[in-house]
């Protein structure tokens, strides 16, 4: 009878408290995403990457040829992050395009609260040299466009992985657009580590101000 008592407590107790510690290590080994590039190239004018959680994009000059990445983005991060503390999507397109984003963000707005997008314009040279400044082995191409968008936090550097499965040296610089389930499977559980930072790290900040 004894035993069998034991085997219940131990069921009802044990086994979903070491559950949660085994939990809480995994969340503690994954809740730091590595920072890539240090000091990337900020954005002139008035938008900026400073002080923001900025997906950052490059459409290039065809936007009927990017548009279809552009709503994946929008379908799977945007919608789910837009409302977040410091969030905003920034895509950088060469000037000339102009016109082409206002039916874009028309579209955009039939969708969703398209407020948190920002277009910025650029000159093929600055479009060029902010996306080398992000260090990765990605290429623009002859559109100056990448299928892949990066994730650049608040201090100015791309984060991303560097335990990837899917690459040769387990790095992770930007995720792919045009792949659904690249957004869905890696790009949220990203972001959602850098929401799950900045939250130990408000409630730090709170613990810290009640003790003064």
């Amino acid at each position: 009878m004894q035993k069998k008592k034991f085997l219940v407590l131990f069921s009802l107790f044990i086994v979903p408290l070491i559950f949660y510690i085994f939990l809480s290590k995994g969340i503690w080994h994954y809740s730091n995403l590595p920072i890539l590039t240090e000091n990337v190239e900020n954005i002139k004018g008035d938008e900026t990457f400073e002080n923001h959680y900025s997906v950052v994009a490059f459409l290039g000059e065809d936007l009927n040829k990017s548009k279809n990445a552009l709503f994946n983005l929008n379908e799977v991060i945007y919608k789910d992050y837009y409302k977040s503390l410091y969030f905003q999507t920034v895509i950088i397109l060469p000037k000339g395009t102009e016109k082409e984003v206002v039916k874009l963000k028309e579209r955009l707005g039939t969708y969703t609260d398209a407020s948190k997008w920002k277009f910025v314009f650029a000159s093929k040279e600055d479009l060029v040299a902010i996306f080398n400044s992000f260090d990765t082995p990605y290429k623009l191409d002859d559109n100056y466009a990448s299928n892949y968008t990066f994730i650049i936090d608040r201090e100015l550097r791309l984060r991303g992985r560097k335990d990837d499965e899917d690459t040769i040296d387990g790095k992770l610089y930007g995720y792919d657009m045009t792949s659904v389930a690249d957004l869905r499977n890696k790009m949220k559980d990203d972001i959602d580590i850098i929401y799950y930072q900045l939250g130990k790290s408000m409630e730090k900040e709170q613990r810290r101000k009640r003790k003064v």
